[in-house]
């Protein structure tokens, strides 16, 4: 299984000192505002056809 990317800024704060969580996987603590947050990946979004263009 390959590594996701690390997230840059923490959601709540905003400040950029982040750390892996003990949660599992895709689990980060913020250092700052000693927050624990969660990222997951849901999936595609389907794209709409731009509105006159054929089938």
């Amino acid at each position: 299984m390959s590594e996701r990317a690390a997230p840059f800024y923490c959601p709540y704060c905003g400040d950029e000192d982040l750390r892996p969580g003990e949660q599992g996987p895709g689990a980060w603590q913020c250092a700052a505002c000693n927050r624990a947050f969660k990222l997951s990946f849901l999936g595609l979004l389907a794209r709409k056809a731009p509105q006159g263009a054929p089938r």
